[in-house]
């Protein structure tokens, strides 16, 4: 959670000096949410994480400096330097490249899972993430129904963040909750404190474990406030100040910090000795990434073939 809050405040720091290209979206006060999706799968599952699941990420296992490279354009990054952005991945490893934040993994996923099904492969889990928007488009509706249907070993997390960009929740559906739109399809589904790390933990924790035992596809939705702009460009002055004072305006990771220092587990001067670990891990990556090469339209070939794989395969093609 620190790693991933600190990266998301260097990367805000390069943006703002014009070092960035592009937007950036940052996870702020969804930290806590996200980590807890990461450290909840293992190896052999799939997460298609979505463009504020910086902590879920690290908690799954990608390198710093995928990030970084990829949102300072080097070419050794996973992305070769042509996105920019937040769609790099590890596909090889289970961690998919985005293509939208708006519904789209949610079928991806689905399609993964049914292809481990078909290839006899169980105890797999598919995780991933939208937002309260999100779960207005017509891909969210007609994945998570067929996940249902089929009862796919699916955990589709929901960060209820008050706002689909400026949209408040009270424009953007009429249920009491976002969980009667997972009643309705018949999937299982929980509610969480978004802001409380240990409750996190715990209620993602038990969503993989009912989807990896085959009990079907599992929602949890997660109530939260966004602490940042859509992305950087955005002010968010849309905001209530009411809501920033209530309790789902807290931010997660004060109150982790809080939590830590309250039953003994750490005391301020070490939780201040990570917090300058994180720092220096951060400025440390951008420093190597800062030293890498970058597209050079004069020599680059724009290949489109991503893979490793497809490449050789293309180079040994007879003729």
């Amino acid at each position: 959670m620190l790693l991933a809050r600190t990266l998301d405040d260097k990367f805000a720091g390069l943006y703002r000096a014009g070092k960035i290209h592009g937007g950036v979206f940052l996870g702020r006060g969804q930290e806590a949410l996200s980590v807890s999706v990461g450290l909840a799968l293992r190896k052999g599952d799939v997460f298609a994480p979505l463009i504020r699941d910086q902590a879920g990420r690290l908690a799954f296992g990608e390198p710093i400096l995928d990030a970084v490279r990829t949102y300072l354009g080097s070419t050794l990054g996973p992305m070769r330097g042509r996105d920019g952005n937040i769609h790099r991945g590890r596909p090889r490893e289970g961690l998919l490249p985005m293509i939208s934040h708006l519904g789209a993994m949610i079928a991806v996923v689905n399609g993964i899972l049914f292809a481990r099904r078909l290839r006899n492969i169980s105890g797999v889990v598919g995780a991933t993430s939208i937002g309260d928007g999100g779960t207005s488009t017509g891909s969210f509706h007609e994945a998570i129904n067929l996940a249902a249907v089929e009862k796919l070993p699916l955990v589709l997390i929901v960060a209820n963040n008050q706002y689909a960009y400026s949209t408040p929740t009270s424009r953007q559906f009429a249920c009491r909750d976002l969980v009667d739109k997972a009643i309705g399809y018949g999937v299982d589904s929980q509610t969480v404190d978004g802001t409380d790390l240990s409750a996190c933990l715990e209620v993602v924790g038990e969503a993989v474990k009912r989807a990896r035992e085959g009990h079907g596809p599992q929602m949890v939705v997660a109530r939260l406030l966004r602490l940042c702009g859509h992305g950087e460009h955005d002010v968010a002055d849309y905001v209530d100040p009411e809501l920033k004072q209530s309790p789902v305006g807290r931010d997660c990771l004060k109150v982790a910090e809080e939590h830590l220092l309250q039953q003994g587990w750490a005391d301020a001067r070490t939780v201040e000795l990570w917090r300058s670990e994180m720092v220096q891990k951060a400025e440390d990556a951008v420093a190597t990434v800062q030293r890498e090469p970058v597209p050079d339209p004069y020599e680059e070939d724009w290949r489109a073939l991503s893979s490793q794989r497809l490449l050789e395969a293309r180079e040994e093609r007879p003729g």
